[in-house]
């Protein structure tokens, strides 16, 4: 006799596939850039305005996009805004930089659809007793898809050009999401047959709509600053680690990048371990905590590092920071949705990424300031260990007082 899989199973597969395919989309382009740029003559500083750009891209989809995932069905509209941006990628074979940053900016639409349908679901189906770990399951695909786009495009690249290369990440991003399409049928909520309305905004106050639900519970609301906290060092180590090992230790570009990597395989690990500990603790705010340290003591130490400093240590201090700098979303997400009235899970949700997606904006643009007018990598990164160390006494101290939500079975 078979055992049967369990129900929460098929909506975590899912979006675990969606999330990953998300990540690769958003790491794709600084990957492709530098391959526009020598052919087509673009600045250097024109892969800051593409990635920009394609960060503004999910956060309109966050301020303004709430009701409509709500019609479409949040696992339906992160499906099409994938397509969408697969389909845009045609657009980089036109000279034009105009052209580009259109692409970048649709292609950044998914990753602001990902996390509010991502919660919204999860919460519904999650078991209280795995809700951490199958919320960090779904982020772990972030640093997988990372780790996908870092190590295939820069290959194909090499081999075939970057035409090639945007062929293959196009078809990297339609597969997955065609294999999931049946699935969002049995997993988004029944979406009544009527006309689907496009959200207008007539005020500013409908582009507050989702800050403004953070607001329900002073519990919620330091959560997600705990969330824009964390992301202060985590976006500095995702943009600085490969400048710094080069110009300040003095490695090749293709030490850097295995660096890296390694730092993106222990952010896999690092996002299901921390999942798996706030379950087994019973405790979510103690496991952030613990990441807090551990981050701040990472990102110290990594300003603090010579050309002296053996390799492995570097690998090594590489491995722990993605184990810490990058793993808290998964248990801040859940923190999040918990906390969170269930009729606003995906508006909360996506307040609390908008505030990650301004900081990860703003961290590396003062980091690059600070670096530039005083040449210290390590003051620089003390900062945002600091702010790790913040995240402490931010965490809300009653961590019992929200009722758990109960899952669809």
């Amino acid at each position: 006799m078979t055992m049967a899989a369990p129900s929460w199973l098929i909506p975590v597969t899912a979006i675990f596939i969606l999330q990953t395919t998300t990540a690769f989309l958003m790491r794709f382009i600084p990957i492709i850039s530098p391959g526009l740029s020598d052919e087509f003559g673009w600045s250097g500083s024109s892969i800051g305005y593409l990635t920009a750009v394609n960060s503004l891209g999910g956060l309109v989809v966050l301020l303004c996009g709430s009701s409509l995932l709500r019609q479409i069905g949040g696992i339906r509209a992160l499906q099409i805004s994938l397509l969408v941006g697969a389909a845009s990628m045609a657009f980089f074979l036109n000279a034009s930089l105009g052209v580009a940053l259109f692409a970048c900016f649709v292609m950044g639409l998914s990753n602001g659809a990902a996390t509010p349908a991502g919660s919204e679901v999860l919460q519904r189906f999650s078991p209280p007793e795995m809700r951490n770990l199958v919320f960090s399951i779904k982020q772990a695909g972030v640093p997988l898809g990372g780790v996908i786009a870092g190590l295939a495009i820069p290959a194909i690249v090499m081999l075939a050009g970057w035409r090639v290369a945007l062929l293959a990440g196009a078809l990297i991003v339609i597969i997955p999401t065609l294999l999931t399409w049946r699935m969002s049928n049995g997993i988004d909520e029944p979406v009544r047959p009527t006309v689907i309305r496009i959200p207008r905004l007539r005020s500013l106050r409908a582009l507050t709509v989702p800050l403004r639900s953070l607001t329900q519970d002073a519990e919620l609301f330091k959560m997600s600053l705990v969330g824009s906290l964390f992301a202060v060092a985590q976006s500095c180590w995702f943009t600085f680690t490969v400048i710094y090992l080069i110009d300040g230790l003095g490695f090749s570009l293709g030490l850097a990048g295995a660096i890296f990597a390694v730092m993106q395989a222990g952010g896999v690990m690092g996002r299901i371990a921390l999942g798996w500990l706030a379950d087994h603790m019973r405790s979510a705010t103690t496991t952030l905590a613990i990441a807090a340290v551990i981050s701040a003591a990472t990102t110290l130490l990594l300003g603090l590092s010579t050309p002296n400093w053996p390799l492995w240590t570097i690998t090594l201090l590489a491995f722990v920071a993605g184990c810490s700098v990058s793993s808290w979303n998964g248990v801040q997400i859940a923190e999040i949705a918990r906390l969170s009235p269930p009729e606003l899970i995906s508006e909360t949700a996506a307040g609390s990424s908008i505030l990650v997606n301004i900081t990860n904006m703003a961290a590396p643009a003062l980091f690059a300031v600070f670096v530039a007018a005083s040449g210290r990598y390590d003051y620089a990164f003390a900062c945002a260990g600091i702010c790790s160390l913040l995240v402490i006494i931010v965490l809300p101290r009653h961590e019992s007082s929200a009722k758990r939500q109960t899952p669809r079975r």
